[in-house]
């Protein structure tokens, strides 16, 4: 699995653990909707800048994201 795929499946996965819509959790990371769905999809390569906004509203650190 390469490694957008499974950033992917654990935002998506810790975003269903905490019952966040992909607009709840876009609100939270600050970025956009459609921009989440592409991610949890494994269509985007985001920057590590991006990253650390995806984790923040887990409160993990952003290469747990990666594992």
């Amino acid at each position: 699995m390469d490694i957008c795929t499974r950033l992917g499946k654990n935002v998506r996965r810790l975003r269903e653990e905490k019952g966040w819509s992909q607009e709840d959790y876009a609100d939270r990371a600050g970025i956009h909707r459609t921009y989440v769905s592409d991610i949890e999809r494994g269509r985007r390569n985001p920057t590590v800048t991006v990253v650390e906004k995806l984790a923040v509203p887990f409160d993990v650190r952003p290469g747990e994201l990666l594992d």
